[in-house]
């Protein structure tokens, strides 16, 4: 995501909403206008206890996105979002109670109201039933698939289908597809490659490269002592993890030398 499609998505309500919010004890405090009328009787600087509740706050924030695996504003931002709403929350009752409960109501407002964007475009996925559908669909070894395996229930599954079905309208070739299975309702595609299904499963969802009809490649993945290692299916991480460009591009090549090939088998024979 470029730094003007950054800078459009937080155009959106839910962004600027929320960053409003994460700022808001702060601004209040260190406005004199809003401090004086909110704390007549008060300092308007941040006092001990403040400023170690802020301090603690951009800590866990670094932490969370650093291990969230956050690449660009947006990502950082929302991963954040979380964090600095509850030490605001915190910090507005620190000061005053009559300040606090609204604030914890505007919240739970906001979040009913201006839930994270997600995308809603178009699509273009083919759903398997069953893996005898997907391996009849990998026996044509010119083409290249990427499939989601996972399950409807799974709320990490739940949370990725709409960043899997922009990929899918990004990238998507005539050899180069994306496809979904859903293992709840095929576990012959659980037990085949391998995926454990339970509730407390660190593998679901699951996606898996196929080039020339075999697995190339899978997230989340084993390190080479067999222990899984984690994966926040990001569009970002997924990007990377598969070099989606790359791919991309190799495939876009294949299907401009296609036409080449059979006009030297034509003057050949």
């Amino acid at each position: 995501m470029s730094f003007k499609q950054d800078l459009r998505q937080l155009l959106k309500p839910y962004y600027w909403v929320n960053i409003l919010l994460s700022i808001s004890y702060v601004t209040a405090k260190r406005t004199g206008v809003i401090c004086n009328f909110l704390f007549p009787d008060v300092d308007c600087e941040l006092d001990s206890r403040e400023t170690e509740i802020l301090f603690f706050l951009i800590i866990v924030v670094m932490l969370r996105t650093r291990k969230a695996g956050s690449v660009t504003m947006v990502n950082y931002l929302s991963s954040s979002f979380v964090y600095t709403k509850i030490a605001n929350l915190i910090l507005w009752l620190y000061a005053d109670v009559r300040y606090g409960l609204p604030y914890g109501a505007l919240l739970i407002l906001t979040a009913l109201l201006l839930p994270e964007p997600t995308y809603m475009g178009p699509e273009h996925i083919t759903y398997f039933r069953g893996v005898a559908t997907l391996d009849e669909e990998l026996r044509h070894k010119g083409n290249t698939w990427l499939v989601c395996l996972y399950a409807a229930w799974h709320p990490a599954c739940v949370n990725f289908a709409p960043v899997f079905a922009e990929l899918s309208a990004s990238y998507s070739l005539e050899n180069l597809k994306f496809g979904k299975m859903d293992i709840g309702r095929y576990p012959e595609a659980a037990a085949k490659y391998r995926i454990q299904d339970g509730p407390t499963s660190r593998q679901l969802p699951t996606v898996l490269l196929f080039t020339e009809g075999a697995e190339s490649q899978r997230r989340p993945h084993p390190d080479t002592q067999g222990k899984l290692q984690k994966f926040l299916f990001s569009k970002d991480n997924v990007k990377a993890a598969f070099d989606m460009d790359a791919l991309y591009q190799q495939c876009k090549e294949k299907l401009a030398a296609k036409p080449k090939d059979k006009i030297k088998d034509k003057k050949t024979q």
